[in-house]
């Protein structure tokens, strides 16, 4: 008989080579287990040593108080968007958590007024206050999140102006990180399981947990490889970054109608344990020590002071200022000049106390390289297949 040729092969032939590629396909099936299995022991690994070693007690706050009458004395609508600007940067650079904007003219009646959306809902202030509040706002959102939350206000007309923050959570599409800021799609999931958020990368991230679209929210990025199709992720408090990380994950703008709606309306349970007012009246810095805090408050004047804010609030039955605070300081003693503007008075008054400041529970510090998710490995690779275009002229 005539030899077979490669075209006709024999049943037999054929039915091993079938089993040959079955063996294979199963073995590569094997692999692809085993790898995604110990993906997950060790994402479980790690949750177990953040969870050991992250403290479970709510870490120390910096708040601020500064009254929203300051944009009233700028001469045009540029300087007015750019003095917010640099009050959102003095927060940033100082790791502030809270800024509170308070009227201190008095909830006057024929004042004109306007509404901001905040974390407690709509609330309506004059409308110096509700700016500064809306401008913080945005300035603190990440820029791929903007255009979700913000319309086209004249409020913000001139923010294109300003310096960027450039805060731990701004983040681009080729930075790797363990947390982001997101905003919830309105795109179904199978089985109508977790949500799809846009986080500011290439690939939309599917969390665990079911939100209503529009919301904002943050993320933690489950570690991912090259096999991973789908980026995945778990829905955390906004709060959680700084407390496993010891990041800055921006401030939160709060608007109070008097001075005394800036304790009373207070987000946290036991209040601000210790407050401290500014001015050229107070007390010298030098002679300032600050007890240990769990959330602590620094209150500024307008151009005519705190005194005059507290003779505009109708709750409050106090002359001096220094009934109302633990503390009341000179943050600049021996100035050169008469008056010290209230933007100014922000970053010189935070870079005194930031040395004498005591908090009971500080951030956690880990190292930039366990805040890293994406395999490198993978990338190395990458870039190690990538040829010179030029290289075939050498």
């Amino acid at each position: 008989m005539a030899p077979t040729s490669g075209k006709n092969k024999s049943w037999s032939e054929v039915n091993k080579l079938k089993k040959e590629e079955r063996k294979k396909w199963k073995e590569q099936n094997l692999v692809k287990k085993i790898e995604k299995n110990k993906l997950k022991e060790a994402l479980e690994e790690s949750t177990k040593q953040t969870e050991n070693v992250v403290n479970t007690d709510p870490i120390s706050t910096i708040s601020i108080a500064v009254p929203g009458s300051i944009l009233e004395n700028a001469q045009s609508p540029e300087l007015r968007t750019y003095l917010a600007g640099q009050i959102a940067r003095a927060a940033c650079i100082f790791q502030v958590d809270e800024i509170v904007i308070f009227d201190d003219y008095g909830d006057e009646a024929s004042a004109k007024k306007s509404t901001l959306e905040n974390d407690t809902g709509i609330i309506s202030a004059r409308h110096s206050c509700i700016q500064l509040g809306r401008i913080l706002q945005y300035l603190e959102c990440p820029q791929y999140l903007r255009k979700h939350f913000f319309p086209i206000h004249n409020d913000l007309k001139y923010c294109g102006l300003l310096n960027p923050l450039n805060a731990p959570h701004h983040l681009g599409p080729k930075e790797d990180f363990l947390f982001r800021e997101g905003v919830v799609l309105n795109k179904p999931t199978k089985n109508g399981e977790g949500s799809y958020i846009n986080v500011g990368l290439l690939k939309e991230v599917h969390a665990d947990k079911s939100l209503t679209p529009g919301l904002r929210c943050t993320v933690k990025l489950s570690a991912f490889n090259s096999q991973n199709k789908k980026l995945k992720g778990v829905i955390v408090s906004p709060n959680t970054p700084r407390k496993e990380i010891g990041v800055y994950w921006g401030y939160t703008v709060r608007i109070a109608t008097s001075v005394s709606k800036v304790f009373s309306q207070c987000p946290y349970k036991e209040g601000y344990d210790t407050s401290i007012g500014t001015s050229d009246k107070g007390t010298s810095i030098d002679e300032f020590s600050c007890p240990a805090y769990k959330h602590i408050l620094v209150m500024f004047g307008g151009v005519q002071g705190i005194e005059a804010a507290l003779e505009n609030d109708e709750v409050l039955n106090i002359d001096d200022p220094k009934l109302l605070f633990d503390y009341y300081l000179n943050t600049l003693p021996d100035q050169g000049s008469k008056t010290i503007r209230t933007e100014e008075a922000i970053l010189i008054s935070l870079a005194a106390l930031r040395p004498k400041l005591n908090p009971e529970k500080g951030p956690l510090k880990i190292s930039s390289e366990d805040m890293i998710v994406s395999d490198l490995k993978y990338k190395e690779n990458k870039e190690e297949t990538v040829e010179d275009p030029l290289s075939k002229f050498d």
